[in-house]
Protein backbone atom coordinates (compact mmCIF):
# COMPACT_ATOMS: atom_id res chain seq x y z
CA UNK A 1 0.00 0.00 0.00
CA UNK A 2 1.65 3.41 -0.72
CA UNK A 3 2.16 6.41 1.41
CA UNK A 4 -0.85 8.96 1.04
CA UNK A 5 1.88 11.69 0.29
CA UNK A 6 0.75 15.88 1.38
CA UNK A 7 0.99 18.70 -1.00
CA UNK A 8 3.07 20.15 0.97
CA UNK A 9 6.93 19.25 0.05
CA UNK A 10 8.20 16.59 3.46
CA UNK A 11 11.22 16.59 5.25
CA UNK A 12 13.51 13.50 3.38
CA UNK A 13 14.61 12.38 6.67
CA UNK A 14 11.19 12.75 8.70
CA UNK A 15 9.91 10.77 5.75
CA UNK A 16 12.36 8.26 6.22
CA UNK A 17 11.29 7.94 9.69
CA UNK A 18 7.72 7.30 8.46
CA UNK A 19 8.64 4.43 6.16
CA UNK A 20 10.42 2.42 8.59
CA UNK A 21 7.56 2.89 10.85
CA UNK A 22 5.43 1.35 8.49
CA UNK A 23 7.23 -1.76 7.74
CA UNK A 24 7.33 -2.08 11.40
CA UNK A 25 3.61 -1.75 11.64
CA UNK A 26 3.73 -4.17 9.26
CA UNK A 27 5.51 -6.80 10.94
CA UNK A 28 8.56 -6.81 8.81
CA UNK A 29 11.60 -8.40 10.45
CA UNK A 30 14.21 -5.97 12.79
CA UNK A 31 16.90 -6.78 9.94
CA UNK A 32 14.66 -5.96 6.99
CA UNK A 33 14.10 -2.68 8.75
CA UNK A 34 17.87 -1.84 9.87
CA UNK A 35 18.99 -2.28 6.46
CA UNK A 36 16.58 -0.16 4.70
CA UNK A 37 17.20 2.48 7.19
CA UNK A 38 21.03 2.30 6.72
CA UNK A 39 20.66 2.36 2.75
CA UNK A 40 17.75 5.25 2.94
CA UNK A 41 19.84 7.38 5.21
CA UNK A 42 23.55 6.50 3.72
CA UNK A 43 21.66 7.59 0.42
CA UNK A 44 20.52 10.98 1.74
CA UNK A 45 23.50 11.82 3.02
CA UNK A 46 25.40 10.88 -0.04
CA UNK A 47 22.94 13.62 -1.85
CA UNK A 48 23.24 15.94 0.95
CA UNK A 49 26.57 15.91 0.77
CA UNK A 50 26.71 16.64 -2.77
CA UNK A 51 24.09 19.22 -2.56
CA UNK A 52 25.88 20.98 0.40
CA UNK A 53 22.92 21.60 2.44
CA UNK A 54 21.61 19.71 5.39
CA UNK A 55 17.82 19.26 4.64
CA UNK A 56 16.41 17.90 1.84
CA UNK A 57 12.53 17.34 0.34
CA UNK A 58 12.07 13.85 -0.01
CA UNK A 59 10.34 15.41 -3.98
CA UNK A 60 14.29 16.73 -4.45
CA UNK A 61 15.52 13.18 -2.85
CA UNK A 62 13.70 10.64 -5.01
CA UNK A 63 15.23 11.16 -8.26
CA UNK A 64 16.64 8.79 -10.98
CA UNK A 65 19.91 10.73 -11.19
CA UNK A 66 21.14 11.12 -7.47
CA UNK A 67 20.05 7.44 -6.68
CA UNK A 68 22.37 6.17 -9.83
CA UNK A 69 25.49 8.31 -8.73
CA UNK A 70 24.92 7.18 -5.14
CA UNK A 71 25.10 3.50 -6.30
CA UNK A 72 27.87 4.25 -8.27
CA UNK A 73 29.77 5.73 -5.03
CA UNK A 74 28.35 2.97 -3.13
CA UNK A 75 29.84 0.62 -5.78
CA UNK A 76 33.27 2.38 -5.94
CA UNK A 77 33.55 2.11 -1.76
CA UNK A 78 32.73 5.30 -1.75
CA UNK A 79 30.13 5.65 0.21
CA UNK A 80 31.83 3.34 3.13
CA UNK A 81 32.06 4.62 6.78
CA UNK A 82 34.13 1.50 8.14
CA UNK A 83 37.18 -1.19 7.12
CA UNK A 84 36.31 -4.25 5.33
CA UNK A 85 38.46 -7.95 5.02
CA UNK A 86 39.63 -6.49 1.74
CA UNK A 87 40.39 -2.72 2.65
CA UNK A 88 38.65 0.54 3.31
CA UNK A 89 38.29 1.14 -0.36
CA UNK A 90 37.07 -2.47 -1.33
CA UNK A 91 34.23 -1.99 -3.88
CA UNK A 92 30.83 -2.89 -2.45
CA UNK A 93 29.45 -6.64 -2.71
CA UNK A 94 27.01 -7.85 -5.29
CA UNK A 95 24.15 -8.45 -2.90
CA UNK A 96 25.31 -4.88 -1.27
CA UNK A 97 23.99 -3.25 -4.18
CA UNK A 98 21.01 -5.63 -4.84
CA UNK A 99 19.57 -4.51 -1.40
CA UNK A 100 20.15 -0.42 -2.24
CA UNK A 101 17.98 -0.83 -5.20
CA UNK A 102 15.32 -2.95 -3.56
CA UNK A 103 15.51 -0.53 -0.69
CA UNK A 104 15.49 2.93 -2.77
CA UNK A 105 12.34 1.18 -4.90
CA UNK A 106 10.62 0.06 -1.62
CA UNK A 107 10.53 3.53 -0.46
CA UNK A 108 9.33 4.77 -3.62
CA UNK A 109 6.57 2.66 -3.94
CA UNK A 110 5.68 3.87 -0.30
CA UNK A 111 5.90 7.25 -1.53
CA UNK A 112 3.38 6.17 -4.51
CA UNK A 113 6.27 7.34 -6.82
CA UNK A 114 6.23 5.67 -10.28
CA UNK A 115 9.86 5.15 -10.34
CA UNK A 116 11.94 2.17 -9.56
CA UNK A 117 15.41 1.21 -10.36
CA UNK A 118 16.41 -1.99 -12.52
CA UNK A 119 17.14 -4.47 -9.43
CA UNK A 120 20.64 -6.18 -10.38
CA UNK A 121 20.47 -9.95 -9.99
CA UNK A 122 21.44 -11.75 -6.95
CA UNK A 123 24.94 -13.64 -6.62
CA UNK A 124 25.98 -15.93 -4.43
CA UNK A 125 29.93 -14.58 -3.77
CA UNK A 126 28.36 -12.92 -0.72
CA UNK A 127 27.20 -15.67 1.53
CA UNK A 128 27.92 -19.78 2.18
CA UNK A 129 25.10 -21.93 0.82
CA UNK A 130 22.78 -23.10 4.06
CA UNK A 131 24.74 -26.29 3.63
CA UNK A 132 27.98 -25.12 3.25
CA UNK A 133 26.94 -22.77 6.43
CA UNK A 134 26.37 -25.83 8.65
CA UNK A 135 29.29 -27.54 7.96
CA UNK A 136 31.93 -24.72 8.78
CA UNK A 137 29.77 -23.68 11.84
CA UNK A 138 30.47 -27.43 12.60
CA UNK A 139 34.37 -27.62 11.89
CA UNK A 140 34.61 -24.05 13.26
CA UNK A 141 33.21 -25.55 16.89
CA UNK A 142 35.93 -29.14 16.90
CA UNK A 143 38.62 -27.57 14.84
CA UNK A 144 41.29 -26.20 16.96
CA UNK A 145 43.78 -24.22 14.50
CA UNK A 146 47.35 -23.85 15.62
CA UNK A 147 48.17 -21.34 18.13
CA UNK A 148 44.30 -20.77 18.91
CA UNK A 149 43.48 -20.54 22.23
CA UNK A 150 40.40 -23.33 22.63
CA UNK A 151 38.39 -21.21 24.56
CA UNK A 152 38.78 -18.52 22.00
CA UNK A 153 37.80 -20.95 19.12
CA UNK A 154 34.55 -22.09 20.76
CA UNK A 155 33.28 -18.63 21.96
CA UNK A 156 33.34 -17.81 18.35
CA UNK A 157 31.87 -20.95 16.78
CA UNK A 158 29.14 -19.79 18.68
CA UNK A 159 29.15 -15.92 17.51
CA UNK A 160 28.89 -17.36 14.12
CA UNK A 161 25.93 -19.67 14.77
CA UNK A 162 24.05 -17.31 16.86
CA UNK A 163 24.48 -14.48 13.87
CA UNK A 164 23.85 -17.41 11.11
CA UNK A 165 20.60 -18.44 12.94
CA UNK A 166 19.50 -15.20 13.84
CA UNK A 167 20.60 -13.06 10.81
CA UNK A 168 21.51 -10.25 13.17
CA UNK A 169 25.06 -8.52 13.08
CA UNK A 170 27.80 -8.92 15.93
CA UNK A 171 27.13 -5.53 17.18
CA UNK A 172 23.02 -6.59 17.34
CA UNK A 173 24.23 -9.43 19.21
CA UNK A 174 26.57 -8.10 21.80
CA UNK A 175 24.64 -7.10 24.70
CA UNK A 176 23.02 -10.57 24.94
CA UNK A 177 23.08 -12.01 28.78
CA UNK A 178 23.61 -15.74 29.55
CA UNK A 179 20.02 -14.85 30.96
CA UNK A 180 18.64 -14.51 27.19
CA UNK A 181 19.59 -17.76 26.33
CA UNK A 182 16.90 -20.96 27.22
CA UNK A 183 18.74 -24.13 25.80
CA UNK A 184 15.74 -25.99 27.83
CA UNK A 185 12.88 -24.59 26.20
CA UNK A 186 10.62 -26.56 24.58
CA UNK A 187 9.17 -27.81 21.94
CA UNK A 188 12.80 -26.12 20.99
CA UNK A 189 15.26 -24.06 22.81
CA UNK A 190 15.85 -20.76 22.07
CA UNK A 191 16.99 -16.93 22.42
CA UNK A 192 15.53 -14.08 23.57
CA UNK A 193 15.95 -10.78 21.47
CA UNK A 194 14.79 -7.11 21.02
CA UNK A 195 12.45 -8.18 18.86
CA UNK A 196 11.16 -11.05 21.11
CA UNK A 197 12.33 -15.10 21.22
CA UNK A 198 13.84 -16.41 18.21
CA UNK A 199 14.40 -20.43 17.74
CA UNK A 200 17.67 -21.87 17.75
CA UNK A 201 18.45 -25.10 15.13
CA UNK A 202 20.71 -28.04 16.82
CA UNK A 203 23.91 -27.33 15.69
CA UNK A 204 23.69 -23.57 16.78
CA UNK A 205 22.11 -25.19 20.03
CA UNK A 206 24.96 -27.29 20.10
CA UNK A 207 27.56 -24.68 19.65
CA UNK A 208 26.16 -22.46 22.11
CA UNK A 209 26.03 -25.32 25.31
CA UNK A 210 29.70 -26.29 24.46
CA UNK A 211 30.41 -22.13 24.76
CA UNK A 212 27.95 -22.25 28.25
CA UNK A 213 30.34 -24.95 29.80
CA UNK A 214 33.36 -22.79 28.24
CA UNK A 215 32.34 -19.66 29.88
CA UNK A 216 31.30 -21.43 33.32
CA UNK A 217 34.75 -22.57 33.61
CA UNK A 218 36.08 -19.44 32.92
CA UNK A 219 33.79 -17.26 35.53
CA UNK A 220 34.27 -19.87 38.18
CA UNK A 221 37.46 -17.80 38.78
CA UNK A 222 35.05 -14.71 39.70
CA UNK A 223 34.21 -16.41 43.19
CA UNK A 224 30.42 -15.18 42.44
CA UNK A 225 30.91 -12.04 40.96
CA UNK A 226 29.39 -13.03 37.69
CA UNK A 227 27.54 -10.32 35.98
CA UNK A 228 26.29 -13.02 33.39
CA UNK A 229 27.50 -10.92 30.01
CA UNK A 230 26.97 -13.87 27.22
CA UNK A 231 30.42 -12.80 25.25
CA UNK A 232 33.69 -12.26 27.52
CA UNK A 233 36.92 -12.30 27.53
CA UNK A 234 38.66 -15.76 27.30
CA UNK A 235 42.19 -14.30 28.62
CA UNK A 236 42.94 -11.03 30.66
CA UNK A 237 43.81 -7.90 29.14
CA UNK A 238 46.66 -5.93 28.92
CA UNK A 239 47.49 -3.76 31.92
CA UNK A 240 46.53 -0.13 31.25
CA UNK A 241 47.81 2.73 32.96
CA UNK A 242 49.69 0.79 35.90
CA UNK A 243 46.62 -1.40 36.77
CA UNK A 244 46.30 -5.27 36.05
CA UNK A 245 43.61 -5.77 33.53
CA UNK A 246 39.85 -7.10 34.81
CA UNK A 247 39.48 -10.86 35.03
CA UNK A 248 37.33 -12.48 32.18
CA UNK A 249 33.80 -12.70 32.60
CA UNK A 250 34.03 -9.03 34.31
CA UNK A 251 33.20 -6.86 30.94
CA UNK A 252 31.82 -8.26 27.64
CA UNK A 253 34.19 -9.32 24.97
CA UNK A 254 34.51 -5.89 22.72
CA UNK A 255 32.54 -6.07 19.36
CA UNK A 256 36.49 -5.55 17.48
CA UNK A 257 37.55 -8.19 19.32
CA UNK A 258 34.99 -10.70 18.47
CA UNK A 259 35.33 -9.60 14.99
CA UNK A 260 39.39 -10.14 14.57
CA UNK A 261 38.32 -13.60 16.28
CA UNK A 262 35.93 -14.40 13.85
CA UNK A 263 39.13 -13.02 10.90
CA UNK A 264 41.27 -15.05 12.37
CA UNK A 265 39.46 -18.48 13.24
CA UNK A 266 37.62 -18.67 9.90
CA UNK A 267 40.52 -17.49 7.73
CA UNK A 268 42.54 -20.53 9.00
CA UNK A 269 39.85 -22.86 9.01
CA UNK A 270 37.85 -22.23 5.64
CA UNK A 271 40.97 -20.95 3.70
CA UNK A 272 39.54 -17.32 3.06
CA UNK A 273 38.10 -14.66 4.41
CA UNK A 274 34.68 -14.31 5.19
CA UNK A 275 32.28 -11.90 7.32
CA UNK A 276 30.02 -12.85 10.02
CA UNK A 277 27.22 -11.51 8.01
CA UNK A 278 28.13 -14.20 5.52
CA UNK A 279 26.98 -17.18 7.28
CA UNK A 280 23.08 -18.10 7.08
CA UNK A 281 21.14 -20.90 7.47
CA UNK A 282 18.89 -20.17 4.75
CA UNK A 283 18.71 -18.42 1.62
CA UNK A 284 18.92 -14.43 2.35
Amino acid sequence: MSHTRSTHPADARAEIGHFLDALEARGHVHETRRLRAHFLNEYLDHVLGGAKTTTLGVDELMDVAPAEAWLAAAAAGLTRRRNTLTGPDAAAAGNSQRVRVQTWNSFAEYLGLPLRLETPPATHGDWLEPEECHRLLRTLAVKRPVGSNAATAIRTAAVAAVVAATGRSVPDLHRLDVAHVDLEHRPMPRLSLDTGPHPLDKDTTDILRRWLDVRAGITRQLEGSDPGYLWIPTKPGRPRGGEEPPKPGLTRAAVRTLHSAHRTLVLQVFGAPLRPGALVLSHP
